[in-house]
C-alpha cells in the first residue's frame, strides 16, 4: 500500500524523522521547527530575503525626509526607484548561474556582505548623484530572490513546492512593508537626541549590520542540500558539476522561460513599483505625516504574510485537481484581477478618500501578490537541469518590470500618480494574456491537452545528450521527473496509474 502523503504543515518542532520523498525532500513544512537541513534552510531563507527588501526600500520609505534633506526634485526621485529594481536585473541572472554552480548557502552569504557597505554609505550621501548610485547597488541584493527560490525547490517536493517558495518568497516581500513601517521609527526615536536631517542617516546603520550578521550565519550554520553542500558533494563525486553550455541553453531556449520572466514583471514588478512610490504618494495626496504615511504604505507589503503563500497553496490545490493546467488558469485569472485594482486604485482618489483608497490598495495587494506566489508553482517544473537560471530570468523580469513601468508611468511621462496606476493596471490586464501560450506536451496548457504519448522523462531528458546521459549528468533530473507526475492532476489519473512502475522507466536522450 502507498504511503499516504503527510499534511502540507505540521506544527511540531521536528524531533520526528521528516517524511521524505525519492530526491531526499521534505515532504511537509514544519512551520515551528528550525532544524536542519530543512526548515533551518527555510528560515534563514525567508529572513535574510526579507532583510533584502527592508534595505532596499528603506530610502522610499524615508523619502519624505530625504527628498527635502537632499533636495531632491520628482525625476531624481524616479530614477532612485528605477536604479533600485535596476540593479538586481543583472545580478539576479548572474545568481542563477552562481547557485547553479556553487549553491544557495554561498550565493545568500557573499550576496548580504557585498551590499552591506553600500547600506552603509547611505548615510554620507551628499546629493541626488550619490542617492541614485547608492540605490542601485543596494538593489544588487534583490537577487537574494533567485537564492530563495532555489534552495526551496532543492528542499521541497514538487507537491509542496509551490507552497514552500510563495511562503518564503512572501514572507521575504514583507519587508518592503517591514521597512515602511520600521524606518520612519528608527527616523523618529533617533531625531530625540539628534537633528531630523542627522537622524535619517544613521537609521541605515540597522540594516546595514544585519546583512553582516546574517550573512555570515547563513554561511555558518546552514546545508545547501538535503544531503549536503555543493563543496562537499563535489569534493566526493556524489554531485558532478554541470560546466556544459548546454544548461544555459536549457533556460535560454526554452520560450516559457520568457513568457513567465515578462509576466512576472506585472506581477512581482508592479509589487516593487508600488513599493517605491506609495509612502510619497499617500504623503502628498492626502496631507499625511512621514510617519503615518509609512504606517499605511506598510500595508501593502505588509500583506505579503499571507497573500503570496496563499497564491502558492492555491495554485498546489489546483494542480492536485486539475494539474499544470490548473496551476497556469488560477495564474492567469488572479493576476488579470491584480491588474483590475491596480486600475481602480487610479480611481478612488478622483473622490479624494483615503479610506476608500486603502480599501483598494489592500484589495489590489492580495492579487497582485497572490500572483507572485502562483509564478512560484510554475516555474520549478520549467527546466531542472537549468533551475537556477530560469529563476534568475524569471527574477531578473520582475525588475526589469518594475524600471519598465516605474519610468513609463511615475517618471518621464506627464501623469500624475493617479493616472500611471490606472494604465498600467491597464497594461498588466493585456500583459497577463501571455500566460495562454504556456503549453507543456506532457500536462498540456490552458486551453491545449498533453501531447499523446509524451512523458515527464520525455520532456526533462530532452535537456540531455546521449554523452551527458553517459557521463550520469541527467540523475537529478530523472528523479524530478518522476516526482513531478503529480501535476498531471486526478483529471488525468488514468494515464498516471504507471507512477510506481515508473521508477524503472528507461530514459533515452533525446527531443520531447
Amino acid at each position: 500500500m502507498a504511503e499516504p502523503n503527510p499534511p502540507l504543515f505540521q506544527f511540531c518542532t521536528g524531533d520526528q524523522p521528516m517524511p521524505k520523498d525519492s530526491e531526499g525532500k521534505a515532504k511537509t513544512i514544519r512551520i515551528l521547527s528550525f532544524g536542519p537541513p530543512y526548515m533551518r534552510a527555510f528560515h534563514l531563507n525567508w529572513i535574510a530575503f526579507m532583510l533584502t527588501f527592508i534595505s532596499t526600500f528603506a530610502p522610499a520609505a524615508l523619502l519624505p525626509v530625504i527628498r527635502d534633506s537632499l533636495d531632491l526634485t520628482r525625476v531624481d526621485v524616479g530614477n532612485a526607484g528605477i536604479a533600485a529594481v535596476v540593479g538586481a536585473v543583472a545580478s539576479r541572472v548572474m545568481m542563477g548561474n552562481m547557485v547553479d554552480m556553487y549553491g544557495p548557502r554561498y550565493g545568500f552569504g557573499f550576496l548580504l556582505l557585498l551590499t552591506s557597505p553600500a547600506i552603509f554609505c547611505m548615510s554620507i550621501v551628499q546629493g541626488a548623484a550619490g542617492f541614485i548610485v547608492l540605490r542601485l547597488f543596494i538593489g544588487f541584493s534583490l537577487a537574494a530572490f533567485v537564492c530563495c527560490q532555489f534552495w526551496c525547490t532543492s528542499m521541497f517536493n514538487t507537491k509542496i513546492v509551490g507552497s514552500a517558495n510563495a511562503i518564503a518568497a512572501g514572507w521575504g516581500n514583507m519587508g518592503g512593508g517591514v521597512t515602511h513601517f520600521l524606518m520612519p521609527l528608527l527616523w523618529k526615536g533617533i531625531s530625540a537626541s539628534q537633528p531630523g536631517f542627522i537622524a535619517w542617516r544613521w537609521a541605515f546603520f540597522v540594516p546595514a549590520a544585519a546583512h553582516i550578521i546574517l550573512g555570515a550565519s547563513i554561511m555558518l550554520f546552514s546545508q545547501d542540500l538535503p544531503e549536503g553542500n555543493f563543496r562537499e558533494l563535489m569534493a566526493s563525486k556524489a554531485k558532478v558539476k554541470d560546466r556544459s553550455p548546454n544548461t544555459l541553453k536549457a533556460a535560454l531556449l526554452n520560450y516559457r522561460s520568457w513568457i513567465m520572466c515578462l509576466n512576472y514583471g506585472y506581477c512581482f514588478g508592479v509589487e516593487l513599483v508600488v513599493d517605491n512610490v506609495i509612502v510619497y504618494y499617500l504623503y502628498d495626496q492626502f496631507r499625511l505625516t512621514p510617519v503615518l504615511a509609512g504606517a499605511l504604505g506598510s500595508i501593502f507589503g505588509m500583506m505579503n504574510i499571507f497573500t503570496r503563500a496563499s497564491g502558492g497553496m492555491i495554485s498546489d490545490l489546483a494542480a492536485r485537481h486539475y494539474g499544470m493546467r490548473g496551476r497556469l488558469w488560477a495564474l492567469w485569472i488572479i493576476q488579470t484581477l491584480g491588474g483590475v485594482f491596480c486600475l481602480l486604485l487610479g480611481i478612488t482618489p478622483v473622490y479624494n478618500s483615503l479610506l476608500a483608497t486603502m480599501v483598494i490598495l489592500v484589495i489590489f495587494s492580495v492579487w497582485c501578490q497572490q500572483a507572485c506566489g502562483l509564478s512560484c508553482g510554475v516555474v520549478p517544473f520549467i527546466s531542472k537541469r537549468s533551475t537556477g537560471l530560469v529563476y534568475g530570468l524569471v527574477g531578473a523580469g520582475g525588475n526589469t518590470g518594475a524600471a519598465v513601468t516605474q519610468a513609463i508611468f511615475f517618471t518621464y511621462l506627464p501623469l500624475s500618480p493617479t493616472q500611471g496606476f490606472f494604465w498600467l493596471g491597464i497594461m498588466v490586464i493585456g500583459m497577463t494574456a501571455m500566460y495562454m501560450g504556456v503549453y507543456f506536451p506532457m500536462w498540456g496548457g490552458m486551453f491545449c491537452k498533453a501531447k499523446p504519448g509524451v512523458t515527464e522523462e520525455d520532456y526533462y531528458m530532452s535537456e540531455y545528450t546521449a554523452a551527458e546521459v553517459s557521463q550520469g549528468l541527467h540523475t537529478n533530473s530523472l528523479k524530478f521527473a518522476y516526482e513531478s507526475k503529480s501535476e498531471r492532476g486526478w483529471a488525468n489519473a488514468a494515464a498516471a496509474k504507471d507512477l510506481d512502475a515508473a521508477k524503472a522507466v528507461h530514459v533515452k536522450a533525446g527531443t520531447a
